[in-house]
């Protein structure tokens, strides 16, 4: 006679043997999977993802990046954006952290619902967090991401961290009225042995001249307005227009021309000499970022390019 708990035994080793087949097969599929990284910016990737391109190195050979999202290209008839920080290095730390915090921004919206929902169609934009890394990386000991917990509080390194590793201020390093000598507020700075002699300058010349954007934004700190950018033949009347547009959104004051001090052979006035408009955002301090105010700013701008014709 056949014992009542018979057949729940048997029903619990064909289970066992089930789940232990199971178990082993996945266990062993795994091991013969191939690995998957997670996507990283790459020149190929798709538009949910920046297209990363180193465009130069610093004097002490640290990257220059830049991080394009969209897919327009120079010769079409979308509009291309550049936002630059950290011209003046460690000095104006905040300007780079403003701007990897404009690349998290993208990152992170792009990921969730895909760059068209924050940039509009036919615009793209290009941003180069830190334009002189060997002074950021004075003040901070990184040569990317950093935080405010990272930055010294030493004035004197603070202020030498303007300059790159030749002690070149690199926007006195441009081809407009440029001099061996550079004023930066009542001090004399050293401009180079000739406009684009810093592989810094240099790396943002080839990157304009290949790319032809059709607006450069530079962040600065701390006069807490906006600029328009000019050389011999004035201001482009497009410049006019972003500076107001940038300025309205955004809340900084604008000012056609920056009269603190004389500036020789700085970016923005070389852009104006190659017929590209460019605008200087000050910051209100060396120390904020102002992100709402300057989200507000970068808003207004795709709006004025989304809509604007050729």
């Amino acid at each position: 006679m056949r014992s009542p708990i018979t057949k729940p035994i048997v029903a619990i080793i064909i289970v066992f043997v089930v789940v232990s087949v199971g178990m082993f097969l996945l266990i062993n599929l795994q091991k013969g999977a191939p690995k998957v990284s997670p996507v990283k910016p790459t020149e190929e990737a798709s538009s949910l993802w920046p297209k990363y391109k180193v465009i130069g190195k610093s004097v002490e050979g640290r990257k220059i990046e830049s991080y394009t999202y969209g897919n327009t290209k120079a010769g079409t008839s979308g509009k291309s954006l550049v936002f630059v920080g950290g011209m003046h290095g460690g000095y104006e730390w905040n300007s780079v952290l403003l701007a990897y915090q404009f690349k998290d921004y993208l990152d992170k919206n792009a990921g969730a619902v895909g760059i068209a929902g924050v940039i509009p169609d036919g615009v793209s934009v290009t941003v180069i967090p830190s334009a002189n890394p060997d002074g950021v990386y004075k003040v901070t000991g990184k040569d990317s991401h950093f935080t405010v917990a990272d930055v010294t509080k030493d004035q004197k390194i603070l202020e030498s961290a303007r300059f790159n590793a030749h002690d070149v201020d690199l926007n006195r390093n441009f081809d407009c009225n440029w001099k061996p000598n550079g004023t930066w507020k009542t001090k004399t700075v050293s401009a180079g042995s000739a406009a684009f002699s810093e592989p810094e300058a240099k790396a943002f010349q080839n990157f304009v001249l290949e790319n032809k954007p059709d607006v450069v934004v530079f962040w600065h700190s701390q006069a807490n307005a906006v600029y328009a950018s000019e050389c011999n033949a004035g201001i482009l009347p497009e410049t006019l227009d972003i500076m107001n547009t940038y300025s309205k959104a955004s809340g900084y004051p604008a000012f056609k021309t920056f009269d603190s001090y004389k500036v020789t052979g700085d970016a923005e006035g070389w852009l104006a000499s190659v017929n590209i408009p460019a605008i200087t955002v000050e910051l209100k301090t060396h120390e904020t970022i102002e992100w709402e105010q300057n989200l507000a700013g970068i808003k207004a701008l795709f709006g004025y390019y989304s809509n604007k014709k050729d």
